[in-house]
């Protein structure tokens, strides 16, 4: 049984799913904009690649949780743990096309040598 102070503590967590409506920016709903068309993209499995600095890249996998007009958040297979991405860092963004969070159960449990084999 939760104690009380676990039930406040979760009461105070924020929702972060962005309602979309028609007094929405146009940046949340036309999907000539990456946040648009990444919301658009939430739940499936992705390969994001960022561009740190002038010349250094780096990525990261996982599953689209949220997208808001300046980030994006991204649920780590490795950690299930969110992570939170600069949306303008994103160089190039690889979209798996069977790979649904409910599919990907057997795949979190592969060794780290073979984590870029999901695409």
């Amino acid at each position: 049984m939760a104690s009380a102070e676990e039930n406040q503590n979760q009461d105070k967590r924020e929702d972060r799913k962005i309602q979309i409506d028609q007094d929405s920016p146009e940046i949340l709903t036309n999907s000539i904009y990456t946040p648009a068309f990444l919301r658009q993209q939430i739940g499936k499995l992705m390969r994001i690649e960022f561009l740190i600095g002038t010349n250094n890249m780096v990525d990261r996998i996982g599953i689209l949780e949220d997208v808001g007009a300046s980030y994006i958040l991204l649920r780590s297979l490795e950690s299930d743990s969110l992570v939170y991405c600069d949306i303008y860092a994103i160089k190039f963004i690889t979209i798996s096309m069977s790979g649904f969070y409910g599919n990907m159960n057997m795949n979190m449990n592969m060794s780290n040598n073979n984590r870029y084999n999901y695409f």
